[in-house]
């Protein structure tokens, strides 16, 4: 068997390590009826059986159907198969808030834990009282892990200054090919205090730059050249190794049986050289910080 690619969550002094596939599988605008529900519920089924074991979700999609169209991938036995996330607003991260918004995503999710619980983006209410809350749901065993997502380094910062704030696991952006910003300053910062990057939008369906990349011209004669589609050099360049360690992990979404099947093969893609320096020319890294691009 070949094994996954993958990025280490470190340990914590309540959870082993533990290692999570390169790609997941993202959930956004799921539940919406954009796809028969039923479509929706086997791509994320597939997804577990090709080795994408890890699912993202929040109760922001869908109003919470997101995450009852998760609940329903995962039920019988198929919740141990799977490392869930699910992400909570910031004004329901209050100390007593954060525990009630999470009993509702556990109940839609028809489970009673979650793998990591993220706080969605920074807001209004003190990371003090969410810290507190996270601790509260650890101790209760309703969430193993918490991370953070939207954060740029200055927000990441004064998180990781407060009292418990240095075991937040990972932050989850926008990253892809067309929006690098976070390689100034953000990721090494991350790379430093070995907490992965998790990276939303990879095939760069957002952002600031919202053209086609799928259709750029360079992504297209690599992908020739190589034997693959747009969409996996694309997250094989998200996921790659940076001085031989991965810290990136892609959470694509996927409804169609064949989309869900090129992300899993996308794990074992490896751009040579001439793919990365062609990537870099026509979407150069930033030379100075830049501010951190949100969807």
């Amino acid at each position: 068997m070949v094994a996954i690619p993958s990025v280490r969550l470190a340990a914590t002094p309540h959870e082993a390590a533990v290692e999570l596939p390169a790609i997941g599988q993202g959930t956004w605008y799921m539940g919406e009826g954009r796809a028969p529900r039923r479509d929706e519920v086997r791509a994320l089924q597939q997804g577990l059986e090709l080795g994408l074991t890890l699912i993202d979700t929040a109760e922001m999609y869908a109003d919470g159907g997101a995450e009852e169209v998760v609940g329903e991938a995962l039920s019988g036995s198929r919740r141990d198969e799977a490392f869930l996330v699910s992400k909570v607003y910031p004004w329901n991260a209050g100390r007593d808030g954060a525990i009630a918004a999470c009993e509702r995503s556990l109940a839609r999710l028809k489970t009673d834990h979650l793998d990591l619980y993220l706080l969605h983006w920074p807001g209004s209410i003190p990371l003090e009282e969410t810290l507190e809350a996270f601790e509260r749901l650890r101790e209760a065993g309703k969430i193993r892990r918490f991370g953070v997502s939207n954060f740029d380094v200055d927000e990441l910062a004064a998180l990781h200054a407060l009292p418990g704030g240095d075991a937040c696991a990972v932050n989850q952006v926008l990253y892809h090919l067309g929006s690098r910003g976070i390689e100034h300053t953000l990721r090494p910062w991350q790379r430093e205090r070995g907490m992965p990057i998790m990276a939303y939008c990879p095939l760069a369906q957002a952002g600031r730059l919202r053209h086609d990349l799928l259709g750029h011209p360079e992504v297209m004669g690599i992908a020739a050249r190589l034997g693959v589609t747009p969409a996996q050099v694309l997250l094989a360049w998200a996921i790659r190794p940076v001085e031989g360690h991965r810290d990136v992990i892609a959470i694509p979404k996927a409804t169609h049986p064949e989309h869900v099947l090129q992300n899993a093969v996308a794990l074992h893609v490896r751009l040579d050289d001439d793919a990365y320096d062609r990537l870099d020319a026509a979407f150069p890294a930033p030379s100075k910080k830049v501010p951190l691009d949100i969807v």
